[in-house]
């Protein structure tokens, strides 16, 4: 399996978020990279690749224009106003308000954003890209000779939607890999995401569609951000509808309840028939996570690899989250030697 990954990741590295009333360290850092990169390394797999450049043909289908403009913007714009700090908003549209574009930069950053723990800094954009770069790069691996691939994207992309950034996400790297599969032959695409958090962004942008099957594992959205999608009654619109599931679970849920889940979730995969799966694989399930509520241990990492494995289709991973920081390299690792290794 080879993997994809960028060292312009670290471009990215606001210096706070607001967590619990605090300003704190962010939990999505840049030494959770280095430490899946070391922990891959120690167990026999190629040392990754830097990805090709970004191509922005699939990324203009999966986001909107406004949403891009914005984000190759946004930063300039924070500076020429004399702002210091990086670059958060301060207001969001809320029910019965305006839902139109400001001029001014807070207003901007508020119409985008989903959630306001996620900072825009001077490299944010750039280590987004190349983030979607490793995505991409790696799923045009996909083939016969290599049926499974590891873009180890930072940062994370499930929570960016159409048009909105948040929970560390600013492109949606799993959305951009399925839609480069679909416009390199492939005639349907299945994501699954078994990161704690509800995928709203993967969901967002292809709730109305059929090509690409959304399964989402995740924790109850009434107890677990992003609280405002991932119920189990989203199913999708329209040509979509059908074709989008989601499996909320409660605080405390452990293996054996998160596993029968995963194996229903690879029932409804099989029956679809994708000509290729991509696994949004955040390691937030595991039990000493620090901001995520399931009891999963390293070793059901492992199993879950292997359950994943025995569906026997072309399978990208990209790296979602996952903020027990000394043991992401550990827990990832073994999600991949576990497909592997079945």
């Amino acid at each position: 399996m080879k993997t994809i990954a960028s060292a312009d990741h670290h471009l990215h590295f606001p210096k706070g978020e607001l967590s619990g009333g605090e300003f704190v360290r962010p939990f999505e850092c840049p030494e959770r990279w280095d430490y899946i990169t070391r922990a891959l390394a120690t167990s026999g797999f190629s040392t990754p690749t830097e990805p090709d450049a970004l191509s922005m043909d699939a990324v203009k289908k999966v986001h909107s224009m406004d949403y891009l403009q914005f984000l190759e913007s946004v930063w300039d714009q924070w500076e020429a106003e004399g702002f210091k700090g990086e670059a958060l908003p301060t207001v969001i549209p809320a029910r019965r308000m305006q839902q139109r574009e400001p001029t001014h930069v807070d207003g901007r950053l508020g119409y985008y954003a989903m959630a306001i723990e996620t900072a825009i800094t001077k490299g944010t954009y750039a280590a987004a890209k190349s983030s979607a770069a490793c995505a991409q790069t790696a799923a045009k691996l996909l083939g016969p000779a290599d049926s499974s691939a590891f873009a180890l994207c930072r940062p994370p992309g499930h929570h960016a939607g159409i048009d909105l950034y948040g929970g560390y996400c600013f492109l949606n790297n799993a959305a951009i890999a399925a839609q480069t599969l679909l416009d390199n032959g492939a005639s349907k695409v299945a994501i699954l995401d078994v990161d704690f958090h509800h995928g709203n962004g993967t969901q967002d942008i292809f709730y109305n569609r059929n090509d690409v099957l959304f399964v989402s594992l995740h924790g109850d959205p009434l107890h677990a951000f992003p609280h405002f999608l991932g119920y189990a009654d989203e199913t999708g619109i329209d040509e979509g509808e059908g074709y989008n599931i989601n499996y909320p679970m409660l605080p405390g849920t452990p293996y054996s309840i998160w596993g029968d889940a995963l194996a229903d979730a690879l029932d409804q995969i099989e029956r679809y028939l994708p000509d290729a799966l991509i696994i949004s694989l955040g390691v937030d399930t595991y039990e000493k996570d620090p901001i995520s509520f399931f009891k999963l241990t390293s070793d059901d990492f492992t199993r879950y690899g292997q359950a994943i494995s025995k569906l026997k289709l072309p399978t990208l991973f990209v790296m979602e989250g996952g903020y027990a920081v000394e043991e992401i390299g550990i827990n990832t690792r073994n999600v991949l030697t576990g497909f592997m290794n079945q």
